[in-house]
């Protein structure tokens, strides 16, 4: 079971802004993998005056402080995850884009000494991708 994101700022002591508590709102959830002019369009029909620099800004914020993970998964927009505890893997379907969250637990292989061209390695994603059965 996740963490909410709202929780997770407010336990930080994080000053929530009524932006900052809507775009936390929208990013609930389980296999929520929203780019950010969705989270943009969530965002504005619960708070219509909010602007796309305020989202663009505060999913960079949540990001950076480890709040939500940024993932590139298709080569075009980014996308925020905010199920960052415990660490998994994702599951992409190359018909619709559709992203979800793989069982936790499943460990990514390791890359052999000679294969890191001297880098410590902090960590690894494996990312499935696959055709979704409304997209077969």
């Amino acid at each position: 079971m996740h963490s909410s994101l709202l929780d997770r700022l407010q336990a930080r002591g994080y000053r929530l802004t009524a932006q900052r508590r809507v775009i936390a709102q929208v990013l609930e959830g389980e296999n929520v993998h929203l780019t950010a002019d969705e989270v943009l369009e969530k965002a504005q029909a619960l708070l219509p005056e909010i602007s796309r620099a305020t989202v663009y800004s505060t999913l960079q914020r949540f990001s950076e402080m480890g709040e939500v993970r940024e993932l590139s998964l298709d080569g075009r927009s980014k996308r925020y995850d905010p199920n960052v505890v415990p660490a998994h893997h994702h599951l992409v379907c190359d018909g619709c884009g559709a992203v979800f969250d793989v069982a936790h637990g499943i460990e990514a292989p390791a890359l052999p000494t000679a294969e890191r061209r001297g880098m410590m390695i902090t960590s690894a994603e494996v990312v499935y991708r696959g055709t979704c059965a409304g997209c077969t």
